[in-house]
């Protein structure tokens, strides 16, 4: 029986992959199609076949548990660690703002018009909009790699995605209590509501966010840890899986707490802090190139299985209600997103334009987590089947019609994304630290006696030659292109500084600086951020462009160090 289980498993598993392969040869035919789109619409073919012909083509039942638990913790795991920790803590208090007070305000606009627009109880109205309007970071972290949008706007949405699926899983349990309550004991909603209830919910999402918060941090820092004393790239995947899984189990099955925050800060952790201190080129390398399949992987099946599982007659049978509720979830995101913003903008340093909001608006795409909510419903729930058929019609719009439509959104708005020379360069520069990861490992098993010393000389001078062609079509990419090099300059210099930072503050820690001089030290670097965030580089090709504090103090006690390259321009 079990034999035939698994036999049963594999043959849908290749089904899916078979798909996959047909969609992946489509797409590279066409040319820019989203390939996720492009399953999601392969899903939609089987689904629709089989209402036509009664033939079961795909036999895995999409759950609660099999989205939450398996498939989506390595998908914010990995676009976590692939997230800049410099520009989302530069972009936080909007990424804040928009996922609890926004996604609860949203929530509350929705379910009080839904009410009188599809005529549900106000609690069950509720319940479909903590269901429907948490965005979805399967969905938008794919779409956006592959439109290559601009790294703030990434940013801003994916933040905001990877955060508020924590608030509306809590939002969306306790509002399904209440509805439990309220059927088992019929005492009317008013008396349900009340401010000690409101207050409790507001409770539970702060504890639970900081819990996730707390779990995320110590789970990371304990890989981390053990990282920064191993040198075994094999062995560091295995932790990093260990580390995807294990805290998002721990904080949700075990702590109770949010599952999705506590990954998506260990990701964070060890994207950022784990990559500078804990691991080498190879293991960089082996890391992201694991969790990167296992991305590309559950995506792909996430996408086919979504679209297979949509209960294609119900979205006819329930296509007036679903076609409402496009339009107010739409609206209900609007409503929150641009007030909002536009106050976040008022009381903070970095302003989000105005085009941005729009984007922000229309790429809240909908579709794991709503979908892992409504299947998360008890059996024999009043109004389930219309809930459920409502949250697939809105998801398989969203997916569609707004992913579809966001490339065009994107060059209407003037929103410049990966431009050709852009992905050129991320080729070539790509391909050279692909060649030094190569020669390190390449050093380090010639150090050991692993190969012979012929063989490292033949393979060394092969890559070596491969490096120095990069180096020269990079330089000569950058000569062409003084844009991207402006560009690419800013970058770097900001990873330089943000290591110096660390620096500084790792030396006050150890007692090696004293705290007074480390504030100083501290606060010129943050002074050097600040104008690289406003695209003013410290650094010039014929002169220094930022005079250091240390070079005042050092004339001042009569020290004569002129700066290489003539004098100072603050």
């Amino acid at each position: 029986m079990l034999a035939q289980t698994v036999a049963a498993t594999e043959v849908n598993l290749l089904v899916v992959f078979m798909i996959a392969a047909g969609v992946g040869v489509f797409v590279a035919k066409i040319g820019r199609f989203p390939y996720t789109i492009a399953l999601l619409l392969a899903g939609f073919g089987i689904s629709i076949i089989q209402a036509l012909t009664g033939i079961q083509l795909f036999d895995i039942q999409l759950s609660h548990d099999l989205i939450l638990l398996v498939l989506l913790p390595p998908l914010l795991f990995e676009g976590a660690a692939t997230t800049d920790l410099e520009s989302f803590r530069n972009n936080l208090v909007t990424i804040l703002v928009l996922a609890v007070p926004g996604l609860i305000l949203a929530v509350l606009v929705l379910g009080a018009v839904g009410q009188f627009a599809f005529g549900f109880p106000l609690l069950v109205s509720l319940l479909f909009a903590a269901m429907i309007l948490p965005t979805d970071p399967v969905s938008v972290l794919a779409l956006f790699d592959e439109l290559g949008a601009p790294e703030r706007l990434s940013t801003l949405v994916e933040g905001e995605s990877l955060l508020n699926d924590g608030v509306g899983v809590v939002v969306f349990t306790a509002l399904l209590a209440l509805v439990q309550e309220a059927r088992r004991t019929g005492t009317p909603i008013s008396e349900l509501l009340t401010l000690r209830e409101i207050g409790s919910t507001g409770l539970d999402i702060l504890v639970t966010s900081f819990g996730g918060l707390v779990v995320g941090l110590l789970a990371g820092y304990a890989v981390y840890r053990v990282m920064v004393n191993l040198d075994e790239h094999m062995t560091e995947i295995v932790l990093t899986l260990i580390l995807t899984y294990g805290s998002f189990l721990l904080a949700e099955h075990y702590l109770h707490v949010s599952g999705v925050i506590a990954t998506v800060v260990a990701g964070l952790f060890i994207g950022n802090r784990g990559v500078e201190y804990a691991m080498s080129p190879q293991t960089k390398l082996s890391i992201f190139n694991t969790l990167e399949t296992a991305a590309f992987i559950v995506n792909t099946f996430i996408f086919v299985a979504i679209g297979a599982t949509t209960p294609i007659r119900r979205l006819g049978e329930f296509a007036v209600p679903i076609a409402i509720a496009i339009v107010l979830v739409i609206l209900a995101r609007a409503v929150v997103v641009y007030p909002l913003t536009g106050l976040v903008n008022r009381f903070s340093g970095t302003e989000v334009p105005f085009d941005y909001q729009h984007v922000m608006v229309w790429g809240g795409l909908h579709g794991s987590i709503p979908i892992a909510l409504v299947l998360g419903l008890p059996p024999g729930f009043e109004l389930g089947t219309q809930l459920r058929a409502m949250v697939f019609g809105v998801a398989a719009f969203s997916l569609v019609v707004q992913g579809l439509t966001m490339p065009r959104l994107l060059n209407g708005l003037g929103i410049v994304t990966r431009s050709a020379d852009q992905q050129l360069y991320e080729l070539l520069s790509g391909r050279e630290r692909a060649t030094d990861a190569a020669l390190d490992a390449a050093d380090r098993l010639h150090s050991r006696g692993d190969i012979p010393a012929d063989v490292y000389e033949d393979f060394t001078t092969e890559y070596e030659e491969e490096r120095d062609d990069l180096r020269e079509a990079i330089s000569q990419l950058m000569r062409e292109n003084p844009d991207l090099r402006r560009e690419e300059l800013l970058i770097g210099e900001r990873r330089l500084l943000q290591r110096e930072k660390s620096a500084v503050q790792d030396a006050v820690q150890n007692g090696v600086i004293s705290g007074d001089i480390g504030d100083r030290l501290l606060e010129e670097v943050d002074l050097k951020l600040d104008r690289v965030d406003d695209g003013r580089s410290t650094v010039d090709e014929t002169e220094e462009a930022y005079e250091e504090f240390w070079r005042t103090q050092a004339a001042e006690f009569g020290l004569d160090i002129e700066p290489k390259g003539g004098g100072a321009d603050d």
